[in-house]
């Protein structure tokens, strides 16, 4: 997800599989690319929630060219609190998770092979960022 809540890359896989395992193939999946700026890239922030912490992701992370910021619920919920004007980065993953979950057809998985389902899912991607879109550019 971008910063807007817009996917940027997609990637199905059994329920039995945890997050940490996919981080390679979830950032080596995003479309569109990175900006380049003359020679140097720009700073790119990766913001994730508790799920991706641990040494493998941190290094698939920054190899990639990201500054993993890796925090969990309870440290938000303290810096909102001790921090004043301090704003929580996470809710964008989650609000898009429930975006995907309006999506009847894809809420609860009865497609019988993984092309079919995620073409659902991107059916469902496409039009999230068409909505996300239409607010941006009137």
């Amino acid at each position: 997800m971008d910063a807007r809540g817009v996917p940027l890359s997609l990637v199905v896989t059994g329920a039995n599989r945890h997050d940490v395992t996919q981080v390679e193939a979830v950032l080596d999946g995003i479309l569109g690319g990175r900006p380049e700026t003359g020679t140097q890239r720009p700073v790119q922030n990766l913001c994730a929630d508790k799920g991706y912490f641990g040494i493998p992701a941190w290094q698939a992370m920054e190899s990639r060219g990201y500054v993993p910021h890796v925090v969990s619920r309870g440290q938000e919920r303290d810096a909102l609190k001790k921090v004043p004007g301090y704003k929580a980065r996470r809710w964008v993953v989650d609000a898009a998770h429930s975006w995907f979950n309006r999506f009847r057809k894809i809420l609860v998985r009865f497609e019988k092979t993984a092309a079919s389902y995620r073409a659902l899912l991107h059916l469902a991607a496409a039009i999230i960022c068409f909505r996300k879109v239409g607010v941006i550019y009137g």
